[in-house]
C-alpha cells in the first residue's frame, strides 16, 4: 500500500458517509463501549477506534500523528452521535485522556433559571472503567480494575445483562483489532506492508469497517431461525443486531448504497432584504 488510487480513496470516502448517515444519528442503543488503539505503520502514527461490545458494532476510527486529548475527544464524539442513552459502560485501557474525554461528552447542562452558564452534570447511568496493565521489560507482570465513574456492582451487572464477562475487560476491542489486522495490511505487526499516505489508511480503516459492520456475520450474533426454517440458526450482522439493517448486505450493496444529500439551507443574504420579500410579508399580514 503505497500511493491511495483514485478508487480506493472513493470508497473509503463512500463508507465514512455510510457510517456517518446510518450509525452516527443517534439511534444505537450502545450499552457497553469498548475504545483501544492500533499501531498504523505509517511515521508512527496510530489509529483509534471504538466499538459497541454486545452488537460487535464498529463505530468509527480517529488518525492522527499524536496521542492527545484532541484525538480521543475526536473519537468519543464519535461515539456519542451513535448513542441512542447516555446510560452506557465504558471500559478502556489506562490511558488518562479517556478519564476526562468520555464524561465531558456525556455531560448535560442543568437550567436554574439563574444568570450565568448552567451546571454540567454527568448523565444519571454512565460506568466508566479502565484496565490499566503494568509491564516490566515489555511483558505484561500484572492488570488492575479501576472505577473512575459508577460503582463496582452496577458495573458487573451491566456486564452481566449483555454477557459480555464477569470482570471488567477490554478484550472485545482487542478482537476487532485483530480482525483489523488482518483485513489492512498496514496494520500487520510484523508485515511488509507499509501505508505511505494517510489517506491511504483513512480509506482502508472506513472501507473494512464498513464492510465489517454491513456485510460480516458473526456466530455470536446468531440466533435461533424459526422451526419452518432451513436452516437451524439465523446469521446476524452487528447492524442487524442492533435494528439498523434487516439482512446482510453485499459489498456490492455496500459500495452502491445512495446516501442522501444533506438538507438544502438557503444561503443568508447581507443588507436589507430585497423588494419583493417585503411584499409578500405585507401580503401575508393583511
Amino acid at each position: 500500500m503505497s500511493a491511495p488510487s483514485a478508487t480506493g480513496t472513493s470508497a473509503g470516502s463512500h463508507g465514512q458517509k455510510v457510517h456517518e448517515h446510518i450509525i452516527e444519528e443517534g439511534q444505537v442503543d450502545l450499552q457497553h463501549v469498548q475504545a483501544d488503539e492500533l499501531w498504523v505503520k505509517l511515521v508512527g502514527q496510530r489509529v483509534w477506534m471504538a466499538m459497541a461490545v454486545p452488537s460487535r458494532l464498529w463505530l468509527g476510527g480517529v488518525i492522527s500523528p499524536q496521542r492527545d486529548k484532541a484525538l480521543i475527544t475526536a473519537l468519543v464524539q464519535r461515539v456519542r452521535r451513535a448513542a441512542l442513552s447516555s446510560a452506557i459502560l465504558v471500559c478502556v485501557d489506562g490511558l488518562a485522556s479517556y478519564a476526562s474525554a468520555f464524561p465531558a461528552a456525556f455531560r448535560h447542562a442543568v437550567m436554574t433559571g439563574r444568570r450565568g452558564r448552567p451546571r454540567l452534570v454527568l448523565a444519571a447511568g454512565f460506568q466508566l472503567a479502565q484496565v490499566v496493565k503494568h509491564s516490566t521489560q515489555r511483558h505484561t507482570t500484572s492488570v488492575t480494575q479501576r472505577v473512575v465513574h459508577g460503582t463496582l456492582a452496577s458495573i458487573r451487572a451491566v456486564l452481566t445483562a449483555t454477557r459480555t464477562g464477569a470482570l471488567i475487560n477490554t478484550a472485545y476491542i482487542e478482537r476487532l483489532n485483530a480482525t483489523f489486522r488482518s483485513r489492512l495490511s498496514c496494520l500487520t505487526r510484523r508485515g511488509r506492508a507499509i501505508a505511505r499516505q494517510q489517506a491511504t489508511v483513512t480509506a482502508g480503516m472506513w472501507l473494512v469497517g464498513g464492510s465489517y459492520n454491513f456485510c460480516t456475520v458473526h456466530a455470536s450474533l446468531r440466533e435461533r431461525a424459526p422451526l419452518e426454517a432451513r436452516s437451524k440458526w439465523a446469521e446476524r450482522t452487528p447492524a442487524m443486531a442492533v435494528g439498523l439493517s434487516d439482512q446482510q448486505w453485499s459489498l456490492k450493496e455496500f459500495l452502491l448504497y445512495q446516501v442522501p444529500p444533506p438538507p438544502w439551507v438557503p444561503r443568508k443574504r447581507r443588507g436589507r432584504p430585497p423588494k419583493c420579500s417585503q411584499t409578500v410579508s405585507g401580503a401575508t399580514n393583511l
